[in-house]
Protein backbone atom coordinates (compact mmCIF):
# COMPACT_ATOMS: atom_id res chain seq x y z
CA UNK A 1 0.00 0.00 0.00
CA UNK A 2 1.31 3.29 -0.83
CA UNK A 3 2.10 5.77 1.96
CA UNK A 4 0.76 9.01 2.80
CA UNK A 5 2.36 12.05 1.87
CA UNK A 6 4.36 12.71 4.45
CA UNK A 7 4.61 16.61 5.61
CA UNK A 8 5.67 18.82 8.47
CA UNK A 9 4.19 21.66 6.29
CA UNK A 10 1.57 22.30 3.73
CA UNK A 11 2.44 20.35 0.54
CA UNK A 12 0.49 23.12 -1.52
CA UNK A 13 1.12 26.75 -0.82
CA UNK A 14 -1.15 27.89 -3.13
CA UNK A 15 -4.20 26.01 -1.98
CA UNK A 16 -3.43 27.27 1.54
CA UNK A 17 -3.46 30.54 0.74
CA UNK A 18 -6.96 29.73 -1.09
CA UNK A 19 -8.42 28.32 2.23
CA UNK A 20 -7.45 31.38 4.14
CA UNK A 21 -8.86 33.40 1.54
CA UNK A 22 -12.77 31.66 1.59
CA UNK A 23 -12.16 32.13 5.13
CA UNK A 24 -11.57 35.42 5.73
CA UNK A 25 -14.45 35.92 3.56
CA UNK A 26 -16.84 33.14 5.31
CA UNK A 27 -15.19 35.51 8.70
CA UNK A 28 -16.22 39.17 7.16
CA UNK A 29 -19.90 37.67 6.06
CA UNK A 30 -20.64 36.09 9.82
CA UNK A 31 -19.86 40.06 11.37
CA UNK A 32 -23.22 41.28 9.23
CA UNK A 33 -26.37 41.15 10.25
CA UNK A 34 -29.06 39.33 9.00
CA UNK A 35 -32.36 40.51 7.91
CA UNK A 36 -33.76 37.49 8.26
CA UNK A 37 -34.32 36.06 11.77
CA UNK A 38 -34.63 31.98 10.72
CA UNK A 39 -30.69 32.55 9.60
CA UNK A 40 -29.40 35.12 12.22
CA UNK A 41 -25.97 34.11 14.12
CA UNK A 42 -26.58 33.55 17.30
CA UNK A 43 -23.17 33.61 18.71
CA UNK A 44 -20.81 35.72 15.93
CA UNK A 45 -17.87 35.35 17.66
CA UNK A 46 -17.59 31.43 18.42
CA UNK A 47 -18.34 31.31 14.77
CA UNK A 48 -15.48 33.44 14.40
CA UNK A 49 -13.39 31.52 16.62
CA UNK A 50 -14.18 28.12 15.31
CA UNK A 51 -13.09 29.62 11.66
CA UNK A 52 -9.75 31.33 12.71
CA UNK A 53 -9.03 28.14 14.34
CA UNK A 54 -10.39 26.29 11.74
CA UNK A 55 -7.87 28.18 9.07
CA UNK A 56 -4.56 28.16 11.71
CA UNK A 57 -4.79 24.25 11.85
CA UNK A 58 -3.84 24.29 8.00
CA UNK A 59 -0.38 25.41 8.82
CA UNK A 60 0.79 22.07 10.01
CA UNK A 61 -0.87 19.03 9.01
CA UNK A 62 -0.40 15.47 11.47
CA UNK A 63 2.14 13.10 10.47
CA UNK A 64 3.20 10.09 12.22
CA UNK A 65 0.83 8.08 13.94
CA UNK A 66 -3.12 7.38 12.96
CA UNK A 67 -4.57 8.47 16.00
CA UNK A 68 -2.58 11.84 15.64
CA UNK A 69 -4.99 12.47 12.35
CA UNK A 70 -8.04 11.19 13.85
CA UNK A 71 -7.84 13.79 16.82
CA UNK A 72 -6.82 16.34 14.49
CA UNK A 73 -9.58 15.67 11.86
CA UNK A 74 -12.17 15.16 14.31
CA UNK A 75 -11.64 18.67 15.50
CA UNK A 76 -12.37 19.76 12.55
CA UNK A 77 -14.86 18.05 12.38
CA UNK A 78 -16.45 19.70 15.53
CA UNK A 79 -15.36 23.38 14.92
CA UNK A 80 -17.26 22.84 11.48
CA UNK A 81 -20.34 21.28 13.47
CA UNK A 82 -20.67 24.37 15.88
CA UNK A 83 -20.44 27.03 12.72
CA UNK A 84 -22.52 25.09 10.87
CA UNK A 85 -25.15 24.79 14.01
CA UNK A 86 -24.18 28.52 14.91
CA UNK A 87 -23.18 30.31 12.31
CA UNK A 88 -26.12 31.42 10.34
CA UNK A 89 -25.44 32.33 7.04
CA UNK A 90 -22.22 31.51 7.24
CA UNK A 91 -23.35 27.76 6.98
CA UNK A 92 -25.81 29.22 4.37
CA UNK A 93 -23.97 30.54 1.93
CA UNK A 94 -20.55 29.16 2.59
CA UNK A 95 -20.50 25.12 2.12
CA UNK A 96 -16.96 25.64 0.80
CA UNK A 97 -15.78 24.92 4.33
CA UNK A 98 -16.92 21.33 4.21
CA UNK A 99 -14.14 20.93 0.84
CA UNK A 100 -11.59 22.27 2.63
CA UNK A 101 -12.23 19.85 5.21
CA UNK A 102 -11.77 17.29 2.57
CA UNK A 103 -8.73 18.51 0.67
CA UNK A 104 -7.15 18.24 4.31
CA UNK A 105 -8.05 14.75 4.54
CA UNK A 106 -6.73 13.97 1.03
CA UNK A 107 -3.13 15.09 2.54
CA UNK A 108 -3.38 13.33 5.51
CA UNK A 109 -5.20 9.74 4.86
CA UNK A 110 -5.14 7.13 2.32
CA UNK A 111 -8.42 6.33 0.04
CA UNK A 112 -10.34 4.28 3.05
CA UNK A 113 -10.06 7.61 5.09
CA UNK A 114 -10.54 10.22 2.79
CA UNK A 115 -13.71 8.25 2.48
CA UNK A 116 -14.85 8.79 5.80
CA UNK A 117 -13.99 12.25 5.47
CA UNK A 118 -15.78 13.08 3.00
CA UNK A 119 -19.11 10.95 4.13
CA UNK A 120 -18.68 12.98 7.53
CA UNK A 121 -18.53 16.50 5.30
CA UNK A 122 -21.25 15.49 3.43
CA UNK A 123 -23.52 14.67 6.48
CA UNK A 124 -22.89 17.73 8.33
CA UNK A 125 -24.07 19.67 5.24
CA UNK A 126 -27.34 17.82 5.27
CA UNK A 127 -27.63 18.66 8.93
CA UNK A 128 -27.18 22.26 8.71
CA UNK A 129 -29.22 22.80 5.64
CA UNK A 130 -32.08 20.63 7.86
CA UNK A 131 -31.30 22.83 10.52
CA UNK A 132 -32.05 26.13 8.43
CA UNK A 133 -35.44 24.58 6.98
CA UNK A 134 -38.92 26.11 7.71
CA UNK A 135 -40.91 24.21 10.47
CA UNK A 136 -44.66 25.37 9.13
CA UNK A 137 -45.43 25.82 5.60
CA UNK A 138 -47.78 25.43 2.66
CA UNK A 139 -47.95 22.10 1.32
CA UNK A 140 -47.06 23.93 -2.18
CA UNK A 141 -43.71 25.62 -0.27
CA UNK A 142 -42.76 22.48 1.51
CA UNK A 143 -42.37 20.66 -1.64
CA UNK A 144 -40.57 23.65 -3.71
CA UNK A 145 -38.03 23.65 -0.27
CA UNK A 146 -37.54 20.01 -0.70
CA UNK A 147 -36.80 20.07 -4.33
CA UNK A 148 -34.17 22.69 -3.71
CA UNK A 149 -32.69 21.53 -0.50
CA UNK A 150 -33.02 18.07 -2.70
CA UNK A 151 -30.67 19.49 -5.58
CA UNK A 152 -28.63 21.31 -2.94
CA UNK A 153 -27.55 18.19 -1.49
CA UNK A 154 -26.81 16.52 -4.97
CA UNK A 155 -24.64 19.29 -6.33
CA UNK A 156 -22.92 19.60 -2.92
CA UNK A 157 -22.33 16.29 -3.09
CA UNK A 158 -21.03 15.94 -7.03
CA UNK A 159 -18.72 18.68 -5.76
CA UNK A 160 -17.44 16.59 -2.98
CA UNK A 161 -16.55 13.99 -5.23
CA UNK A 162 -14.91 15.82 -7.90
CA UNK A 163 -13.03 17.23 -5.36
CA UNK A 164 -11.98 14.02 -3.67
CA UNK A 165 -11.01 12.77 -7.19
CA UNK A 166 -9.10 15.79 -8.19
CA UNK A 167 -7.29 15.87 -5.37
CA UNK A 168 -6.30 12.14 -5.47
CA UNK A 169 -5.15 12.83 -8.78
CA UNK A 170 -3.14 15.80 -8.04
CA UNK A 171 -1.32 13.33 -4.97
CA UNK A 172 -0.99 10.25 -7.22
CA UNK A 173 1.19 12.60 -9.70
CA UNK A 174 3.15 14.06 -6.97
CA UNK A 175 3.80 10.59 -5.50
CA UNK A 176 4.96 9.56 -8.99
CA UNK A 177 7.31 12.17 -9.32
CA UNK A 178 8.96 11.88 -6.79
CA UNK A 179 9.10 8.29 -7.13
CA UNK A 180 10.41 8.60 -10.30
CA UNK A 181 12.97 11.22 -8.82
CA UNK A 182 14.09 8.78 -6.30
CA UNK A 183 14.74 6.17 -8.85
CA UNK A 184 16.57 8.48 -11.22
CA UNK A 185 18.97 8.91 -8.40
CA UNK A 186 19.24 5.69 -7.60
CA UNK A 187 19.62 4.41 -11.16
CA UNK A 188 22.57 7.18 -10.95
CA UNK A 189 23.98 6.23 -7.73
CA UNK A 190 23.95 2.52 -9.01
CA UNK A 191 25.82 3.20 -12.43
CA UNK A 192 28.38 5.13 -11.10
CA UNK A 193 29.08 2.50 -8.39
CA UNK A 194 29.50 0.01 -11.51
CA UNK A 195 31.41 2.94 -13.08
CA UNK A 196 33.97 3.47 -10.32
CA UNK A 197 33.61 -0.89 -9.83
CA UNK A 198 34.36 -1.32 -13.11
CA UNK A 199 37.67 1.21 -12.93
CA UNK A 200 39.03 -0.50 -10.08
CA UNK A 201 38.68 -3.99 -11.59
CA UNK A 202 40.61 -2.59 -15.08
CA UNK A 203 42.93 -1.02 -12.33
CA UNK A 204 44.08 -4.44 -10.99
CA UNK A 205 43.75 -6.21 -14.16
CA UNK A 206 45.98 -3.64 -15.39
CA UNK A 207 48.17 -4.15 -12.53
CA UNK A 208 48.23 -7.89 -12.23
CA UNK A 209 49.11 -8.21 -16.07
CA UNK A 210 52.37 -5.71 -15.62
CA UNK A 211 53.20 -7.47 -12.80
CA UNK A 212 52.63 -11.26 -14.24
CA UNK A 213 54.31 -10.32 -17.92
CA UNK A 214 55.97 -7.38 -18.23
CA UNK A 215 57.25 -7.36 -14.79
CA UNK A 216 58.74 -10.29 -15.08
CA UNK A 217 60.07 -9.36 -18.57
CA UNK A 218 62.18 -6.51 -16.96
CA UNK A 219 63.45 -8.34 -14.39
CA UNK A 220 64.84 -10.99 -16.28
CA UNK A 221 66.48 -8.34 -18.64
CA UNK A 222 68.20 -6.64 -15.84
CA UNK A 223 69.70 -9.91 -14.61
CA UNK A 224 70.73 -10.48 -18.04
CA UNK A 225 72.40 -6.89 -18.62
CA UNK A 226 74.06 -7.09 -15.50
CA UNK A 227 75.48 -10.75 -16.33
CA UNK A 228 76.90 -9.33 -19.66
CA UNK A 229 78.31 -6.68 -17.70
CA UNK A 230 80.37 -8.41 -15.63
CA UNK A 231 81.67 -10.89 -18.23
CA UNK A 232 82.29 -7.80 -20.76
CA UNK A 233 85.99 -7.78 -19.99
CA UNK A 234 86.45 -11.56 -19.29
CA UNK A 235 84.16 -12.98 -21.65
CA UNK A 236 82.73 -10.79 -24.35
CA UNK A 237 81.60 -13.04 -26.49
CA UNK A 238 78.92 -15.27 -23.68
CA UNK A 239 78.59 -11.71 -22.22
CA UNK A 240 77.24 -11.10 -26.49
CA UNK A 241 75.10 -14.06 -25.57
CA UNK A 242 73.25 -12.40 -22.93
CA UNK A 243 72.65 -8.91 -24.31
CA UNK A 244 71.10 -11.03 -27.23
CA UNK A 245 68.86 -12.63 -24.83
CA UNK A 246 68.56 -9.33 -23.04
CA UNK A 247 67.17 -8.08 -26.88
CA UNK A 248 64.60 -10.59 -26.94
CA UNK A 249 63.41 -9.87 -23.36
CA UNK A 250 63.12 -6.13 -24.73
CA UNK A 251 61.19 -7.10 -27.57
CA UNK A 252 58.78 -9.55 -25.57
CA UNK A 253 58.35 -6.21 -23.01
CA UNK A 254 57.53 -4.30 -25.65
CA UNK A 255 55.01 -6.88 -27.25
CA UNK A 256 53.54 -7.06 -23.41
CA UNK A 257 53.24 -3.09 -23.32
CA UNK A 258 51.32 -2.91 -26.88
CA UNK A 259 49.06 -6.08 -25.84
CA UNK A 260 47.76 -4.05 -22.43
CA UNK A 261 47.49 -0.99 -24.63
CA UNK A 262 44.88 -2.96 -27.00
CA UNK A 263 43.49 -4.55 -24.01
CA UNK A 264 42.02 -1.66 -22.35
CA UNK A 265 40.99 0.25 -25.34
CA UNK A 266 37.20 1.39 -24.17
CA UNK A 267 35.36 0.06 -27.47
CA UNK A 268 37.51 -2.52 -29.52
CA UNK A 269 34.30 -2.82 -31.67
CA UNK A 270 34.19 0.94 -32.71
CA UNK A 271 33.08 0.50 -36.79
CA UNK A 272 33.70 -3.32 -36.67
CA UNK A 273 31.67 -6.42 -36.84
CA UNK A 274 32.20 -8.59 -34.23
CA UNK A 275 33.24 -11.33 -36.90
CA UNK A 276 35.56 -8.71 -38.06
CA UNK A 277 37.30 -7.62 -34.35
CA UNK A 278 37.53 -11.38 -34.00
CA UNK A 279 39.69 -11.56 -37.39
CA UNK A 280 42.28 -9.45 -36.04
CA UNK A 281 42.87 -11.10 -32.64
CA UNK A 282 43.52 -14.40 -34.72
CA UNK A 283 45.82 -12.78 -36.98
CA UNK A 284 47.59 -11.07 -34.37
CA UNK A 285 48.04 -13.93 -32.54
CA UNK A 286 49.04 -15.47 -35.36
CA UNK A 287 51.88 -13.21 -35.91
CA UNK A 288 53.14 -13.14 -32.41
CA UNK A 289 53.03 -17.32 -31.79
CA UNK A 290 53.26 -18.64 -35.61
CA UNK A 291 50.40 -20.60 -34.93
CA UNK A 292 47.10 -20.00 -37.20
CA UNK A 293 43.47 -20.32 -35.06
CA UNK A 294 40.59 -22.57 -36.97
CA UNK A 295 37.75 -20.42 -36.55
CA UNK A 296 33.65 -21.39 -37.05
CA UNK A 297 31.46 -18.43 -36.91
CA UNK A 298 27.57 -18.57 -37.82
CA UNK A 299 25.60 -15.92 -36.15
CA UNK A 300 21.97 -16.19 -37.68
CA UNK A 301 20.76 -13.41 -35.67
CA UNK A 302 23.07 -10.36 -34.35
CA UNK A 303 23.72 -10.44 -30.68
CA UNK A 304 22.90 -7.07 -28.48
CA UNK A 305 26.26 -4.54 -27.93
CA UNK A 306 27.29 -5.44 -24.79
CA UNK A 307 27.18 -9.30 -25.27
CA UNK A 308 29.47 -8.44 -28.67
CA UNK A 309 31.85 -6.76 -26.29
CA UNK A 310 31.70 -9.17 -23.71
CA UNK A 311 32.45 -12.00 -26.15
CA UNK A 312 35.78 -9.87 -27.69
CA UNK A 313 37.13 -9.84 -24.21
CA UNK A 314 36.83 -13.65 -23.56
CA UNK A 315 37.82 -14.15 -26.75
CA UNK A 316 40.68 -11.90 -25.95
CA UNK A 317 41.46 -13.43 -22.90
CA UNK A 318 41.65 -16.92 -23.65
CA UNK A 319 43.86 -16.32 -26.44
CA UNK A 320 46.19 -14.61 -24.21
CA UNK A 321 46.36 -17.21 -21.48
CA UNK A 322 46.79 -19.85 -24.61
CA UNK A 323 50.23 -17.33 -25.88
CA UNK A 324 51.30 -17.38 -22.36
CA UNK A 325 50.86 -20.91 -21.07
CA UNK A 326 49.61 -23.38 -23.24
CA UNK A 327 52.17 -23.88 -26.07
CA UNK A 328 49.74 -25.06 -28.23
CA UNK A 329 49.87 -25.92 -32.36
CA UNK A 330 46.24 -26.30 -32.08
CA UNK A 331 43.30 -23.62 -31.49
CA UNK A 332 40.05 -24.14 -32.27
CA UNK A 333 37.20 -21.42 -31.94
CA UNK A 334 33.67 -21.75 -32.46
CA UNK A 335 30.73 -18.84 -32.27
CA UNK A 336 26.83 -19.91 -32.50
CA UNK A 337 23.78 -18.70 -31.65
CA UNK A 338 20.00 -19.61 -32.03
CA UNK A 339 16.99 -17.12 -31.15
CA UNK A 340 17.25 -18.01 -27.32
CA UNK A 341 20.87 -18.71 -26.79
CA UNK A 342 24.71 -17.72 -27.87
CA UNK A 343 27.67 -20.33 -27.51
CA UNK A 344 31.26 -20.02 -27.72
CA UNK A 345 33.58 -22.69 -27.04
CA UNK A 346 37.45 -21.95 -27.80
CA UNK A 347 39.69 -24.82 -27.56
CA UNK A 348 43.59 -26.11 -27.37
CA UNK A 349 46.04 -29.17 -28.00
CA UNK A 350 48.35 -27.67 -25.41
CA UNK A 351 49.88 -28.50 -21.54
CA UNK A 352 46.63 -27.94 -19.97
CA UNK A 353 46.33 -27.38 -16.12
CA UNK A 354 44.84 -29.05 -12.60
CA UNK A 355 41.54 -27.51 -12.83
CA UNK A 356 41.31 -27.94 -9.01
CA UNK A 357 44.64 -25.42 -8.81
CA UNK A 358 44.57 -23.20 -11.11
CA UNK A 359 41.16 -21.15 -11.31
CA UNK A 360 41.58 -18.27 -9.56
CA UNK A 361 43.78 -16.86 -12.10
CA UNK A 362 42.60 -13.36 -12.90
CA UNK A 363 41.85 -14.07 -16.70
CA UNK A 364 40.00 -16.89 -15.51
CA UNK A 365 37.74 -14.90 -13.20
CA UNK A 366 37.30 -12.22 -15.59
CA UNK A 367 35.91 -14.36 -18.25
CA UNK A 368 33.76 -16.09 -15.60
CA UNK A 369 32.53 -12.63 -14.41
CA UNK A 370 31.80 -11.30 -18.05
CA UNK A 371 29.79 -14.43 -18.65
CA UNK A 372 27.64 -13.92 -15.31
CA UNK A 373 26.98 -10.68 -15.40
CA UNK A 374 24.90 -11.83 -18.88
CA UNK A 375 23.51 -14.32 -17.15
CA UNK A 376 25.52 -17.03 -18.71
CA UNK A 377 27.18 -20.02 -17.97
CA UNK A 378 31.03 -20.72 -17.90
CA UNK A 379 32.62 -23.81 -18.20
CA UNK A 380 36.36 -25.36 -18.31
CA UNK A 381 37.60 -28.60 -19.07
CA UNK A 382 41.09 -29.17 -18.72
CA UNK A 383 43.22 -31.87 -17.30
CA UNK A 384 47.10 -31.65 -17.28
CA UNK A 385 48.77 -32.61 -20.42
CA UNK A 386 45.36 -32.92 -22.14
CA UNK A 387 44.65 -29.04 -23.65
CA UNK A 388 41.56 -26.99 -22.15
CA UNK A 389 38.43 -26.23 -23.89
CA UNK A 390 36.16 -23.16 -22.57
CA UNK A 391 32.67 -22.98 -23.02
CA UNK A 392 30.35 -20.30 -22.81
CA UNK A 393 26.97 -20.06 -22.84
CA UNK A 394 24.79 -17.28 -23.14
CA UNK A 395 21.03 -16.80 -23.22
CA UNK A 396 19.44 -14.23 -25.48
Amino acid sequence: MNQPIQINNHPFRFLLYLEWILLTLAISTSTFPDPSPRFANQFPELTIGCLIIFGLMGLRLPTGKPINKIIYTSIEVLLLFVTGMFGGRVARLFPFIYLILVTRSCLIFQLPGRLVVTGLSFSLFLITLNSRLPKALPPQAQERFRFITFNTALLFGLSLIFVLLLMNTVLAERQNREKLAIANEKMRQYALRIENQATLEERTRIAREIHDSLGHSLTALNLQLETALKLWQSNPEKAQTFLARAKELGSKALKDVRQSVSTIRVNPLQEKTLEQAISILLEDFYRANGVSPRCFINLDYPPPPETNIALYRIIQESLTNISKYAKATEIILALTNTKKSLRLMVQDNGIGFDIQQNTTGFGLQSMRDRTLALGGEFKINTTPNSGCQIIVDIPL
